[in-house]
């Protein structure tokens, strides 16, 4: 009874391990991304066992639960394809060496990883890519894969074949690709990077004149027609998985800079490229319109930066979140390459000092487990030292 006096005590002085002065937050969201595409993060290579796969995933989990991680984002359709058995599209050659091809012994990847993160208390967001369908463009895909069966959906950009997100078939597809998901696991939330139409390649065009003219209202500018068409697949995800499971998440991880100010008023002060005119995601809307639950930009920048500084962004973002949940993007891969120790404990403090931040998500999974100057440490001891919950999104009755 004494030592647990004494304990609440400690908390209430503000008295921690290491430098954290402030009360620990009860809720706030300590995710990592876990990439599987080109085996970034797990597996290690294709065509592990079953066992392997399994033993790699859970050491993985350990160490994250070590650090204080409570929410996992795991890419489980990398290239029109799938890491779980439910689901329309092949099995992934990341997973198993061939696409198409079953894990042996046969497992349900998803299923599994599900139970190990809701074992350790963690979230779990099945991360989707939406629109590439062939990581190398000539590379093999499976019979039935779906660049075979409706090729006409496709086009070739920068050495990868990707959707073409102007045909209202193809977005109705992708919608239940990922809808086989909500209805058949139980994850916590459906997760978008930051592809939508590729990022800009020199000497590169999309080829969708054809169904811009076929398409667009009157008087909608090729740009405004593109940025409608990612909308579009926004706003019917949301309402389908709304009236599928309305306690599930759904949340996007777009590029750090929306606009710069120079190129709108309501832009953030930077100079850097955006992902309003570069991927045609009008990442600002969805929030005000309502149709994200949460945005998790992608803040890859130090503090200082000549184009995009850290805390000019964190500041813009926080001034624009419209009242839905903001969790900010980290690079761990990058923390070696800053090369200073307190870049990144400085930039979590930073984001805490918000009140609309209520978290952050650290990319990757094998960067931050490979501890970069210590920073996992620093995690454990002293900034995710004491627990805390995932946030409840407004509205979301979970």
């Amino acid at each position: 009874m004494i030592r647990r006096v004494f304990a609440v005590i400690l908390l209430l002085s503000g008295i921690f391990k290491g430098s954290a002065q402030e009360l620990p937050p009860k809720r706030e969201l300590r995710g990592v991304w876990i990439a599987t595409v080109a085996n970034i993060d797990w597996p290690s290579e294709q065509g592990l066992s079953t066992q392997a796969q399994k033993l790699e995933f859970t050491r993985m989990l350990d160490e994250h639960e070590k650090t204080g991680i409570n929410a996992l984002f795991v890419q489980v359709r990398p290239s029109a394809d799938a890491f779980y058995a439910e689901g329309r599209e092949p099995w992934s050659q990341w997973l198993t060496g061939e696409q198409g091809q079953a894990p042996s012994p046969f497992y349900d990847p998803l299923e599994f990883m599900i139970k190990e993160a809701h074992k350790r208390g963690m979230e779990l967001h099945a991360w989707f890519n939406p629109y590439r369908a062939v990581f190398h463009a000539n590379g093999p895909v499976a019979p039935d894969h779906i660049t075979r069966r409706k090729p006409e959906w496709f086009f070739n950009y920068d050495g990868k074949k990707l959707f073409n997100p102007g045909i209202p078939e193809a977005r109705e597809y992708i919608v239940q690709v990922i809808m086989d998901v909500v209805r058949n696991y139980d994850i916590d939330g459906v997760h978008f990077d930051d592809y939508f139409y590729p990022y800009p390649a020199r000497g590169e065009h999309i080829p969708d004149a054809a169904l811009y003219r076929r398409y667009a209202s009157s008087g909608m500018s090729l740009d405004d027609w593109r940025r409608e068409n990612v909308n579009l697949l926004i706003r019917e995800l949301q309402d389908s998985i709304n009236g599928e499971k309305p306690w599930l998440k759904f949340g996007i991880s777009p590029f750090g800079i929306w606009k710069n100010l120079d190129q709108d008023f309501n832009g953030s002060d930077t100079d850097g490229s955006s992902s309003y005119y570069n991927q045609f995601a009008d990442s600002r809307r969805w929030l005000e319109e309502g149709w994200i639950d949460y945005i998790v930009p992608q803040i890859y920048f130090p503090f200082g930066h000549s184009r995009a500084a850290y805390d000019n962004l964190v500041l813009w973002w926080s001034e624009n979140s419209f009242d839905k949940h903001l969790y900010i993007g980290l690079g761990a891969y990058r923390i070696t390459e800053w090369g200073n120790r307190r870049q990144m404990p400085r930039q979590l403090n930073y984001a805490r000092k918000y009140s609309e931040v209520g978290g952050v998500v650290f990319f990757s999974s094998k960067s931050l487990i490979r501890n970069p100057l210590g920073f996992a440490d620093s995690l454990q001891a002293n900034y995710f030292h004491y627990p805390a919950l995932p946030l409840r999104c407004r509205g979301k009755t979970i």
